[in-house]
């Protein structure tokens, strides 16, 4: 069984069309408009084991926050696709990333009820400008888009940062890492729904 999806979607403020293979090699090809967002998204990737391929443009004249939103609401729908009814997977997955003097922890279970928790993030994190068009405060909203599209319970932690740069992309490499955990195979459960209640 491939684990695939592919989804269109397009609204009154952006079109974003992705493509991901859960199954991959980590190969990237994005193209959002939004330099400093194109670095995470292939960081996610590479880092996920996840071939991911995106296509994102929107009224970036306006802001950046609808195009980033939109695609992060995408990707969550696609995982969520992709993963089916989620059978023989890990489902639980963690990882702490260092970037440079960042440290950042994800805690990913892929439960099928959607939560997410972000703390650590410095004072004034939210309003730092990061590649001339990023906010900070995105990084945290882009985790939540994933987390409630893709059905997913994460909690990301910073556990230390000072660059703003450094400390966004700890956070999305620790969530990579993560999701690269709880979405594989585990040939102990071949075939089972890994939950008591037998879905998720």
């Amino acid at each position: 069984m491939t684990r695939t999806a592919t989804i269109v979607r397009e609204t009154s403020e952006s079109k974003v069309e992705l493509s991901l293979n859960l199954d991959g090699t980590g190969k990237t090809d994005i193209e959002t408009t939004v330099p400093f967002y194109n670095h995470m998204m292939t960081a996610l990737g590479k880092h996920s084991l996840i071939d991911l391929k995106i296509r994102a443009r929107g009224d970036t004249d306006v802001d950046v926050h609808h195009t980033v939103e939109d695609t992060a609401i995408v990707f969550g729908e696609a995982l969520k696709q992709a993963l089916g009814d989620k059978r023989g997977i890990r489902r639980f997955g963690d990882a702490t990333v260092p970037l440079d003097e960042a440290l950042a922890r994800a805690v990913v279970d892929i439960s099928g009820r959607p939560y997410a928790v972000c703390t650590g993030e410095p004072a004034g994190f939210e309003y730092a400008m990061i590649g001339g068009h990023f906010t900070g405060s995105l990084v945290r909203h882009v985790m939540e888009s994933i987390a409630f599209h893709g059905g997913l319970c994460l909690h990301m932690q910073v556990l230390a940062g000072r660059d703003p740069h450094h400390i966004a992309e700890a956070e999305f490499k620790a969530l990579a890492r993560a999701l690269r955990v709880a979405i594989e195979p585990d040939p102990r459960i071949a075939g089972i729904i890994p939950s008591t209640k037998g879905a998720l």
